[in-house]
């Protein structure tokens, strides 16, 4: 995924003691430097992101104007300026509760189905206004891919997992089911460990095939965008390399939005990363600057161990 010139995959950030619960305000030690953005953004008061110069030279897949959202009266995404590169893995980081997967759910609309939701600002997928009047959600959600926490097979075949976008809309012939749905399953990884078995139970499989089934699953009717909410949570670390892997694979022919908690994670997988906090973007560029030469000290104390 490293294109000539990119700055090289970073190493593993070097883990240090965690100061605090992760989430919490109480988390951020008594800083021995100055927290300039996340002071601001804790006080209420208005605050700039360091948003590296390489993302304006990537060409943008999505990109955020000022975007917000309140479930009710409290406000979970505040103002976030932000271009996602075509053909590239980003990740989004930060505490939990910053704001990572109600973002990574705001790019398909799956926070519609939550009442009291409401929005501002704008939201591009390759010029398509997502919050635009007209917009038919269902023909948004058939650009995008989505894979969640915990693994999801329907209680059917795995043939019928894989190709079940395509008969919601409207695909019958069968060859062209038998192709997409090994097509997908190659995309995914899983082919060889599969294919003698597409009449069996999807729910049969280990949790690691039940994820990357998904995966083949959200990548079958071709995503401008696949949107991954932390898909290891569930899994074992062999399960976990075998995802990561995937990632690598597939990011040569999809956009990758991902939503991590694992640092050593984002390092290994993405080529941007986004750090948030309390719904606000805080620092923003390529991965190998990020946790190699963070312009903030918040960002490389958070990436680091010493807070979060």
């Amino acid at each position: 995924m490293t294109a000539l010139g990119d700055p090289p995959k970073p190493s593993i950030p070097v883990s240090r003691p965690v100061v605090g619960g992760r989430g919490s305000d109480a988390s951020i030690p008594a800083p021995s430097k100055r927290y300039g953005v996340i002071e601001a953004i804790r006080a209420g008061a208005p605050s700039v992101p360091a948003v590296h110069p390489a993302i304006a030279a990537e060409r943008p897949i999505l990109r955020l104007d000022a975007f917000s959202l309140w479930y009710g009266k409290a406000q979970a995404l505040h103002q976030i300026d932000m271009s996602v590169p075509a053909g590239r893995v980003t990740a989004l980081i930060g505490p939990s509760g910053c704001g990572k997967s109600t973002l990574l759910r705001s790019v398909n609309r799956l926070n519609d189905l939550v009442d009291g939701v409401r929005v501002s600002g704008g939201m591009l997928l390759n010029g398509t206004d997502v919050y635009g009047l007209g917009v038919d959600v269902i023909d948004l959600r058939k650009r995008l891919g989505m894979v969640f926490q915990k693994p999801n097979p329907f209680p059917m075949s795995i043939f019928e997992n894989v190709v079940y976008p395509l008969r919601i809309d409207g695909e019958r012939r069968r060859s062209v089911l038998e192709e997409s749905c090994e097509r997908a399953l190659r995309a995914a990884a899983i082919w060889d460990e599969v294919k003698d078995r597409l009449k069996e139970s999807a729910l049969g499989m280990s949790g690691g095939q039940q994820q990357r089934l998904c995966i083949a699953r959200a990548v079958v009717a071709d995503p401008e965008v696949l949107l991954l909410d932390e898909p290891c949570s569930a899994l074992d670390p062999v399960a976990t390399l075998k995802i990561e892997e995937l990632i690598h694979e597939i990011s040569s022919r999809y956009t990758v939005l991902i939503v991590t908690h694992n640092m050593q994670q984002a390092a290994r997988v993405s080529d941007f990363t986004a750090f948030m906090y309390l719904g606000r973007l805080v620092e923003y560029g390529p991965t190998a600057h990020i946790f190699q030469t963070p312009r903030l000290p918040e960002t490389e104390d958070y990436v680091t161990g010493r807070f979060g």
